[in-house]
């Protein structure tokens, strides 16, 4: 048995390991219930097995075939989305969307139907997926896309790898010029400032994201940022040195003593520095990629990330009521995003894009205190009509989970019965 953690470091759960290598022989493999897991970038349970089997797949990191004339690539699921950056951008192509980091799998990415700072323009991950192959525990083998199979295809992307072991799939790379983005950032004061720059940028600039003050007085302050992709191919590309957090400390450096001097001095150090500039892709898309082991920096209680989605229509309400229950509780977070989905019915029956409003808090894991504060903010995802991502969630309720995800009987007709996950098992029973 192997300690496997979540990337939220709330579980260490041994796990009995098998690691895929061969395309051809995963059927072989899965002669014991278990779950695909690839990078574990997932910050609940979405991506444990506790007490049970895990298939890595990480070793499933073939390309199989690329077309240069029309962007479309076949690989196996254990490919890095980094991997693919790197190596398509140089040939002008490059993934329509990437989440917050790019050291996450294909198959991940498709079960958890990632979204990025794009979603207004392109949708979310699945979107670009032209076809994969699904093989399920009975030995069957499933060949689905929007085109063939389309039920097993919605209930495989955003079905959180409870569908079968995704084995490879054919992707939709869009044209680039070169690895540089137009990027701006814009200082506002308040939740009716971000709504403003919100609807006045998602028809000119492709990459809309905000970084908000969850504790400053009023709340909603913040910094948004948006990008395009820029023609400019000859510049030297940054170093690309990295910071580590070497430690897990004793206790969380974010908290009650750390958090509002460092949002204070991040705000105005950031309003003071706010242009228009080009900026690489990687440091724009992904900057924690740049900090090692940041995680650690929570200590080793770890932390939950709370990301919710309401609708556009009561967002405004809906996001400054979260904003004065995190600051009443004094348990604020430094890692908060705040970003508007396009108007799009999301592709899977459990992906969580929608159309309206997202924002994502991480929180130093307290114990009940944090809990208690979840209860709060559970009540007005709930009856804002809101959901919960799977992908980030380790405590939701599960009458939350039913009542956010309507087509979750559907779905259930397409699980694989040899599949089961810590997320499975607390809010489906099985």
């Amino acid at each position: 048995m192997v300690t496997i953690n979540s990337w939220g470091r709330l579980s260490r759960e041994e796990h009995n390991v098998v690691a895929l290598s061969d395309r051809g022989q995963i059927q072989a493999s899965l002669t014991t219930p278990g779950l695909a897991h690839g990078m574990g970038r997932s910050y609940g349970d979405v991506c444990l097995n506790p007490q049970g089997e895990i298939w890595i797949t990480t070793g499933l990191d073939h390309f199989i075939a690329f077309d240069e004339s029309t962007g479309r690539l076949v690989c196996e699921a254990g490919v890095l989305l980094q991997d693919i950056q790197r190596l398509m951008i140089p040939r002008g192509w490059i993934l329509p969307v990437t989440p917050g980091t790019q050291l996450v799998t294909v198959g991940g990415a498709i079960a958890n139907d990632v979204h990025g700072k794009n979603h207004h323009v392109v949708g979310s991950f699945g979107d670009h997926i032209k076809s994969l192959t699904l093989i399920r525990t009975n030995g069957e083998t499933i060949e689905c896309g929007p085109d063939q199979h389309p039920e097993w295809f919605s209930a495989t992307v955003g079905g959180v790898g409870l569908t079968g072991v995704i084995a490879s799939a054919e992707i939709q790379l869009r044209p680039v010029a070169g690895p540089w983005v137009d990027t701006e950032t814009i200082a506002f004061d308040n939740l009716e400032e971000f709504f403003r720059l919100s609807d006045t940028s998602e028809a000119q600039w492709e990459h809309t994201v905000s970084w908000i003050d969850c504790i400053s007085k009023g709340g909603g302050r913040g910094l948004f940022m948006r990008g395009n992709p820029a023609d400019t191919k000859d510049r030297k590309a940054p170093k690309a040195g990295k910071l580590t957090m070497p430690i897990v400390p004793p206790v969380s450096m974010v908290n009650r003593l750390t958090l509002r001097p460092f949002n204070m001095t991040y705000y105005h150090l950031k309003k003071w520095q706010a242009k228009r500039e080009l900026a690489h892709y990687e440091p724009f898309f992904y900057p924690l990629d740049n900090v090692l082991h940041w995680n650690r920096m929570y200590g080793p209680k770890g932390f939950y990330q709370y990301q919710s989605v309401v609708p556009r229509e009561v967002g405004q309400d809906a996001v400054q009521a979260m904003l004065k229950e995190i600051a009443r509780s004094g348990d604020g977070s430094f890692l908060a995003v705040l970003k508007t989905f396009g108007n799009r019915q999301p592709l899977g029956m459990l992906s969580f894009p929608q159309p309206g409003v997202t924002l994502a808090l991480d929180f130093p894991n307290h114990g009940d205190r944090t809990h208690k504060l979840f209860k709060r903010l559970d009540a007005i995802v709930r009856e804002a009509k809101g959901r919960i991502y799977l992908a980030k969630d380790a405590r939701m309720p599960k009458e939350l989970f039913e009542a956010g995800y309507p087509r979750l009987a559907e779905f259930i007709q397409y699980r694989d019965p040899g599949i089961s996950s810590g997320l499975s098992r607390r809010l489906m029973g099985s």
